[in-house]
């Protein structure tokens, strides 16, 4: 007995000993955890779940193999050699909830696509970030994405320009849940990537209410219709049910600026504009300017057993920064916002098969930016402005939108999503700080200048079924579209946009009516307010249309390594016609661990109703003074006598071949691509108009002005590894872009008028010729940090002298920390542009299109910025 006593105590020693616990995290492959997830020792019923957090502990015998299984995710297997074992599991072929845009295939995941797709996942990205807006982020992390922040260019300092691939922003289509987004009301005409484009305002959608961003690399028409020439980017909401999160953050730039400048060179040291004077004075030296605070939030709650209801809530108050300009130009710097954001995000089960879905928020931002300095001359009247002035154009911008809809599926397999989608930009201008001039003393110093908006209203009827018995799988989907869109410009009040005679009186009989002068140079008074003329009655327009399209698209897996995809899309719009453009791609897994794969397809963009009606007389500022301008709309005698003739669309041809590889901790995709795009619509030079007696020196158009080529490439390579207790990650990514215009069509008009050097140069300069981002994290416990190097290349501008303006390649370099102090508050510090590096100073000559001692080149233009982030979660 005592014999066999000691034997059965020898043996659960050896039990005991010859077993170990195993703990870690399951996640998906954006990173958010997977609640649920089975953890089982294989060939036992030794198992776990996960819990709230994807945490999961186990004590396992030793050598065993642990099995993580879950639906709608691969399964996968993981040898038990360390005691921490991290997890991420792959969407799998069960998953029916999820498509990646790109493909309609609800089984399709991104590294099976035929086509270059980023997934962003957003919270990562804003959680190793100091930036506050969506253009931003994506600048930093998507290879080919590019956006400017502005100064000098009216409305476009206040909605930040981006494109894809140098294209422009009107050639990138925008999805939020799949639906296409609405666009801007305003029209990029200044100092700008993209000038005579319209695009979408990222910067009106939450950070805090987007789940993640997926980026479509490659041209899109035949599947998604117009605009998406250069790709697609397709924002999903979030849709989670834990309760509270957000964060607040505070952040300042540095006013230091890098750069030899004169003495008195209005923003160096002794020489800061005072914000509180009339613009034309200097105040108090500032160490830090363009003092930030974000606080956003959102909330998720459960609806029934499937359902969710999610809202965002965010706040935004950001001052000005001002920077190194010349003497007509001492406001230069980004413009001041004040905005408030609200999103929301629902759907419920009404069956088992059917969910309706609601999605929508609404945007109100309030900005502020200096124009142009009047120092003297008819411009100034010294008994309101002595020794002149810096006007402010301001905007009151709301954006709206509401997403309805109700998918369900049918007993023989038919998804079916039928869904309308409304939205609406609106800009209102007014102008601070500024006169009529011709109403001398008199003169109020606001006015409102009237504004324009953009409303489109989109119907949608979306069919798709996967059939698994053909070949090894075919996904076929076909549908319709009904999309209705409005433009308008209403007219700001009178003394905006009216010049009055020496009696007060509205000048409507010149050769009758004396214009005030000034007694100093003789020269007569300009009417209309300074800094941006309203808009008058003359102006104001309504304008609509409608389009219908209808569109076949499949996927067909011909063996597991082969697949086929193709489209078709006919589209009729009632202003111009119709269209047809087709898109075919292929994937080929030449092994497990590689993939090649490419694309050929036409595409479209019909012009925008902007491009085609906007009319507007301006004053153009550089360093020999100013000049009155008449923007001609396109069906205007005016642009017909200069022989410009009726818009048409814009017709490309895009092609790509990439390579993707996955072995084991790295991932890398290689994807070149070459874009042919025939009669781009751009915003001609300046055309002398004196002789037609209309009130204005000078005038421009839009027109189908050039044929252009790009050839280009991205690169992302990224490593992710968990090396004992810590987390690791790099990611390298990058696009080298090399635009050609192939032609100009100028007719019988003078090239360089039409589109000369220096307007080439800006439609060139859309995206550097190429960037590189090296972004490195570590995570280990309650610590994480981040840095990020991004290199932008040669940049070359061509100034108002007609000489080139050089920017050499810079590196920019960002860094932060972060400490997660409880389970529900975390701490972060950091800085964008850390080493407070400045693009190449220009000349002293002043004839920058910004009037500042730079462009606004896509490095930026404020240099570094220091911030800290409290993070919570509840």
């Amino acid at each position: 007995m005592k014999k066999l006593t000691l034997l059965l105590m020898f043996t659960g020693f050896q039990l005991l000993f010859s077993q170990k616990e195993i703990s870690g995290t399951v996640t998906d492959e954006f990173g958010e955890p997977i609640i649920g997830v089975n953890v089982i020792e294989k060939n036992t019923s030794n198992g776990v779940v996960t819990d709230f957090s994807g945490k999961y502990n186990i004590t396992v015998n030793e050598g065993a193999l642990l099995v993580f299984s879950y639906i709608g995710f691969k399964t996968t297997e993981k040898t038990t050699e360390t005691s921490i074992i991290d997890v991420i599991l792959m969407e799998g072929q069960q998953l029916q909830e999820v498509q990646i845009v790109g493909s309609r295939s609800p089984k399709r995941t991104v590294t099976e696509s035929a086509v270059a797709i980023d997934v962003i996942d957003v919270k990562d990205v804003t959680t190793q970030s100091g930036k506050i807006e969506i253009n931003q982020l994506l600048q930093y992390v998507a290879p080919s994405f590019n956006a400017n922040k502005q100064s000098g260019s009216d409305g476009a300092d206040h909605v930040d320009p981006a494109s894809l691939r140098g294209l422009g922003p009107d050639q990138t289509l925008v999805l939020i849940n799949g639906k296409r987004r609405h666009q801007s009301s305003l029209i990029n005409l200044f100092g700008t990537r993209g000038r005579g484009n319209t695009g979408t305002d990222l910067n009106a959608i939450p950070a805090n209410a987007i789940k993640r961003i997926e980026i479509l690399r490659d041209g899109a028409s035949a599947q998604y219709g117009s605009d998406a020439i250069a790709g697609v980017i397709n924002i999903v909401l979030k849709d989670n049910t834990e309760g509270v999160s957000g964060n607040i953050t505070y952040g300042a730039y540095n006013t230091n600026a890098k750069g030899d400048f004169l003495p008195g060179t209005p923003n160096t040291e002794g020489y800061r504009l005072d914000e509180n004077g009339n613009g034309n004075s200097f105040g108090k030296d500032k160490k830090l300017d363009g003092e930030s605070l974000k606080v956003a939030t959102n909330y998720g709650v459960k609806l029934g057993e499937k359902g969710f209801a999610n809202f965002t809530l965010e706040y935004l108050d950001k001052n000005k920064t001002l920077r190194p300009g010349y003497d007509f130009r001492k406001g230069f710097g980004e413009a001041e916002i004040n905005g408030f954001n609200f999103f929301g995000n629902i759907a419920t089960q009404l069956s088992d098969r059917t969910e309706l879905y609601v999605f929508g928020g609404r945007n109100y931002r309030n900005t502020d930016a200096y124009a142009f300095t009047r120092n003297d001359g008819e411009r100034v009247v010294e008994n309101i402005y002595p020794g002149g002035f810096t006007p402010r154009i301001t905007s009151v911008i709301f954006d709206t939108s509401i997403a309805a809809g109700i998918k369900t599926k049918t007993n023989n397999g038919w998804n079916i999503d039928i869904s309308n989608t409304f939205g609406k930009n609106l800009f209102h201008y007014t102008i601070k700080g500024t006169l009529n001039a011709s109403l001398e003393e008199a003169s109020p110093t606001e006015f409102d200048a009237g504004g324009h908006s953009l409303s489109q209203n989109t119907l949608n009827f979306d069919f798709s079924k996967n059939y698994e018995t053909i070949l090894e799988g075919l996904n076929f989907a076909f549908g319709a579209e009904y999309r209705t869109e409005q433009f308008s410009i209403f007219a700001g009040e009178e003394g905006s946009y009216a010049t009055y005679d020496v009696n007060g009186q509205v000048v409507t009989d010149p050769a009758n009516q004396t214009i005030p002068v000034d007694p100093i140079s003789g020269n007569p008074r300009p009417g209309g307010s300074q800094g941006f003329p309203g808009y008058s009655i003359a102006n104001e327009l309504v304008k609509d249309r409608s389009n219908i399209s209808l569109y076949v698209d499949s996927e067909l897996d011909v063996t597991q390594s082969f697949l086929v995809s193709g489209a078709l899309r006919f589209e009729n719009y009632s202003d111009f016609g119709s269209t047809i453009n087709g898109k075919i791609a292929s994937r080929l897994k030449l092994t497990d661990k590689i993939n090649l794969r490419g694309s050929v397809s036409s595409g479209f963009r019909a012009p925008s109703l902007a491009q085609i009606y906007y009319n507007l007389r301006f004053t153009n500022f550089n360093s020999s003074g100013a000049t009155e301008v008449l923007l001609s709309p396109n069906n205007s005698p005016v642009t017909r006598a200069f022989g410009i003739e009726k818009l048409n669309q814009e017709k490309a041809i895009n092609s790509s071949l990439g390579v993707t590889a996955n072995f084991g901790d790295f991932t890398t995709t290689i994807d070149g691509y070459l874009i042919d795009v025939k009669d781009r619509i751009i915003l001609t030079g300046y055309f002398d108009a004196s002789a037609l007696n209309i009130g204005v020196s000078e005038a421009q158009f839009f027109a189908n002005g050039v044929d252009t080529k790009t050839l280009g490439l991205d690169l992302v390579i990224a490593w992710k590894k968990n090396i004992g207790n810590a987390l690791y990650t790099a990611t390298l990514v990058g696009n080298i872009n090399d635009m050609k215009i192939d032609r100009v069509n100028n007719g019988t008009l003078d090239e360089e008028t039409f589109f000369g050097k220096r307007e080439k140069a800006f439609l060139l300069a859309s995206a550097p010729s190429n960037k590189f981002a090296l972004n490195l994290t570590y995570k280990k416990n309650k610590f994480d940090s981040g840095l990020a190097f991004t290199r932008f290349s040669k940049v070359v501008l061509v100034d108002y002298s007609n000489e080139d303006d050089v920017y050499d390649a810079k590196i920019v370099t960002d860094v932060t920390l972060g400490y997660q102090f409880t389970k529900n508050l975390k701490l972060s510090i950091g800085s964008n542009n850390l080493l407070n590096v400045y693009p190449d100073k220009q000349d002293e000559i002043g004839d920058t299109e910004a009037g500042g001692y730079w462009d606004s080149v896509q490095m930026g233009f404020s240099g570094a910025y220091y911030y800290a982030r409290l993070g919570f979660d509840f």
